[in-house]
């Protein structure tokens, strides 16, 4: 279904091309398929094009607009004047993909003008390495043919999850922003570990190699988390005493706090472009 297909990034930065090294490392697309621009950044444009060989240009360049697929994936705050460059100079046929966090389809829909198609998207950043938890919401005129196409195309970055668009903001908050939890979390076990002696290097690599095993014990299992969590923690054991600081100090409660302020945020920037 994508074969031949042209496929535009409105949009160069790290979400752009955590997406594009994802398309282009699974053979999904070919680098001549991708079009890649931004309105100024010319040197920007010149490392995206060095790193994986996809044609670049500025936005008001013809060959971004005949794309098959349009992907929006501009900071919120551009997304007004690029939605205002877009309208009138694509076609109904052509699917808009977008990554803009917080703006509902039918903003972009009425911005656009027409019936055109559009699917809201949020991947996150392991998309550069084909992991990405990507959640897809269809507009009111997206096809099921189309809506297809976007899957097989997000799945050629990781694990894709068809959803309401009312529970995008929640998404958001789990998946879009998660990785950054992540990240948070294994700067304070390296901390940790680097207080009890061992070398940063060797601190972060048995960091993230217990994340990872963790997660795949999870995948592969598909046993409950709790029950996971029970297996490996002895009465006044070792895990049980790091467990009770966790909770001693709000650990739970703190994950929680970040993805419903994530998910707040993305609402507040909903309501923002709505009025």
């Amino acid at each position: 279904m994508l074969k031949n297909k042209k496929v535009a990034f409105i949009g160069a930065g790290s979400m752009a091309e955590a997406m594009i090294a994802g398309m282009v490392a699974t053979g999904t697309l070919d680098p001549g398929q991708l079009i890649v621009t931004n309105r100024s950044n010319l040197e920007r444009r010149q490392e995206i094009t060095q790193s994986y060989g996809v044609h670049t240009c500025c936005l008001d360049d013809p060959a971004a607009m005949s794309a098959d697929i349009i992907i929006l994936a501009v900071k919120p705050k551009d997304a007004e004047c690029v939605l205002d460059a877009l309208h009138g100079r694509i076609k109904e046929d052509q699917l808009v993909m977008s990554v803009l966090a917080g703006i509902s389809t039918q903003f972009i829909e009425d911005r656009l003008g027409s019936r055109q198609p559009v699917v809201r998207v949020m991947p996150n950043t392991s998309s550069m390495v084909g992991e990405s938890a990507t959640a897809i919401a269809r507009g009111q005129y997206v096809t099921d043919e189309q809506l297809v196409m976007a899957e097989q195309l997000l799945t050629s970055i990781g694990n894709v999850t068809v959803i309401d668009e009312e529970q995008m903001s929640i998404f958001t908050g789990i998946a879009g922003s998660g990785p950054a939890y992540v990240y948070y979390l294994v700067e304070h076990m390296e901390k940790a570990g680097q207080e009890g002696g061992l070398d940063a290097a060797t601190a972060r690599e048995i960091a993230v190699q217990t994340i990872y095993g963790a997660s795949k014990m999870l995948l592969e299992t598909e046993e409950d988390p709790a029950t996971l969590r029970e297996n490996v923690t002895s009465p006044n054991g070792t895990t049980a005493a790091g467990l009770e600081a966790l909770e001693k100090y709000g650990g739970g409660e703190a994950i929680e706090a970040a993805i419903k302020h994530a998910a707040q945020r993305s609402d507040e920037i909903s309501a923002q472009y709505e009025r």
